[in-house]
């Protein structure tokens, strides 16, 4: 079987917060203006003071060499620190960097994350890891999925990449992968927490150069050394022996049931419970997460679901792995 590979574009385009806050609503004045210093001297002590836009923004003044030399360490320590405050864009970019930089394993909770939020980067680099069963348990139905939604979002390398699928994905699989492609297209804001993260207004993004173009040639997109070749497929391969608890059945393509896993003070909280019940439930990742905050009570749901008994038999599957669990009709 033909290996998909990842290959991330060096050319990426620079899109800065740009909160209300006088001072830096000043430093990205400044960016637009090109004076990147000045832009990097009314962010700095903000970063420090903890402000969370400010520190997303270091972190792509670093990675780009704007106003500050190039150190992508730094920019992954801005990065890290707003993130951590729930900076959405920073956790995004976090991932992307480690794993331009070779920390697949630690770039694949962040990414997982940016992908469900509809970072077609992040869908890109995921499908192809659930396509070649690398570092994440292989699942051709969501890596279609994401694989479609990153190509229909412009990115051309996913375009080749499911051009690739079609050959070895069989048909029902790719048609669940369309089916659950739509369904993320119609979640609020296009994906699941489409949102910044922040208590802020969501920010304008700012039109600024590309990355310069590597020694080794202008424009030429970055390849990313992928992990060593996964396996060929087989078509019944031998159950795994161990006392996991039971799958699901495969995710249906439409339906008004879907399952509560729990509801939680921090939307933090129900993301991680979301990250361990996808290792923990085989076959969870196929259904689409659903997380809603209301009268400051974030609630998981995954969905959708055809019926009450499919909703059950999920339920199990959860409770199983020791979370609680009710299915409800929307």
């Amino acid at each position: 079987m033909k290996r998909l590979w990842v290959v991330l574009a060096a050319g990426t385009a620079l899109g800065m917060a740009q909160p209300l806050l006088a001072d830096v609503k000043t430093g990205v004045d400044a960016w637009q203006q090109g004076d990147y210093g000045k832009a990097v001297a009314e962010w700095q002590p903000l970063a420090q003071a903890g402000d969370p836009d400010a520190q997303f923004n270091l972190g792509q003044a670093y990675k780009l060499g704007r106003g500050v030399k190039a150190d992508p360490d730094t920019a992954l320590q801005w990065y890290r620190k707003a993130a951590a405050q729930g900076h959405a864009r920073a956790e995004d970019n976090l991932g992307l960097l480690l794993f331009r930089q070779g920390d697949r394993a630690g770039a694949m909770p962040y990414l997982e994350r940016a992908a469900d939020r509809g970072e077609p980067r992040a869908q890109y680099i995921v499908g192809t890891a659930l396509f070649n069963g690398d570092l994440a348990a292989k699942n051709w139905v969501r890596a279609y999925a994401l694989m479609t939604r990153a190509s229909q979002s412009g990115l051309a390398q996913a375009t080749r990449s499911l051009t690739q699928m079609d050959k070895y994905i069989p048909q029902d699989q790719r048609e669940k992968g369309t089916a659950l492609a739509r369904g993320m297209a119609a979640m609020p804001g296009g994906e699941p927490d489409g949102g910044t993260g922040v208590t802020r207004p969501a920010p304008a993004p700012i039109r600024t150069a590309e990355l310069p173009p590597s020694a080794a040639g202008a424009q030429q997109p970055e390849a990313v050394t992928p992990p060593p070749p996964a396996p060929k497929p087989k078509p019944k391969p031998a159950p795994v022996k161990t006392a996991a608890p039971p799958a699901p059945p495969a995710v249906k393509s439409a339906g008004n049931w879907r399952v509560q896993i729990g509801a939680f003070s921090a939307e933090s909280r129900a993301r991680t419970l979301w990250s361990q019940l996808r290792a923990k439930v085989g076959g969870l990742s196929a259904y689409q997460p659903y997380i809603t905050t209301s009268g400051g009570i974030t609630r998981l749901q995954a969905g959708p679901l055809s019926s009450n008994a499919e909703a059950v038999r999920l339920c199990g599957a959860i409770k199983a792995a020791g979370s609680e669990c009710m299915p409800r009709k929307m």
